[in-house]
């Protein structure tokens, strides 16, 4: 068991009788009234955020969560199938449990969280940026890059995300995967 005073961010808990991960926390001690610990946690298996407060000194149980590197094999009808690196055992994965799974290709290596007591895969993160190959976008028109507009793209994995007007088709590009927005050409 675990107090407050160990809420950081990262940390899985156990709070009714679901797993969460703490995204942020603020201790806050008024001048009047008993300290207190605002949190924002996230439900592991929903993806819901909410907020919570706990009192100063309340007793927290803490889950013990483990990330392994996988790396993706194939998508089928059952969902997404991937292998761990190091014991070669394969894992299925359902599309519900993955961020944003249209940008996940072949071969690409992202990290699974599992539950250490139960063995139980979570969720999978991908990393924080992919580089993926355009496929289809518009040509962009030659000095219409002084604003920031920007333009559907079709990425090799399937996925759709706005790019600038100077990203070409054959380009490989940067993509940000927790906002799925452009990042950066790669050369």
């Amino acid at each position: 068991m675990a107090t407050t005073s160990d809420i950081k961010n990262g940390l899985c808990i156990v709070h009714n009788n679901d797993l969460y991960m703490v995204i942020d926390f603020q201790h806050v001690k008024p001048g009047k009234g008993p300290a207190f610990v605002r949190t924002k946690l996230k439900n592991i298996k929903t993806g819901k955020v909410v907020d919570n407060t706990f009192s100063a000194g309340h007793k927290i149980e803490t889950a013990r969560v483990e990330k392994r590197t996988h790396q993706f094999l194939y998508k089928d009808d059952f969902g997404f199938h991937f292998m761990n690196a190091d014991t070669y055992e394969q894992v299925m994965i359902e599309k519900t449990m993955i961020e944003s799974p249209d940008l996940i290709k072949d071969g690409q290596e992202v990290d699974i969280l599992y539950h250490a007591e139960k063995e139980i895969a979570l969720t999978c993160e991908l990393p924080a940026y992919v580089e993926l190959e355009i496929t289809y976008t518009e040509p962009g028109l030659k000095g219409d890059t002084a604003t920031n507009a920007t333009k559907p793209a079709t990425l090799e994995t399937g996925a759709e995300i706005q790019v600038p007007l100077f990203i070409n088709q054959g380009d490989k590009i940067k993509v940000d995967t927790r906002a799925r927005a452009y990042g950066e050409r790669v050369k």
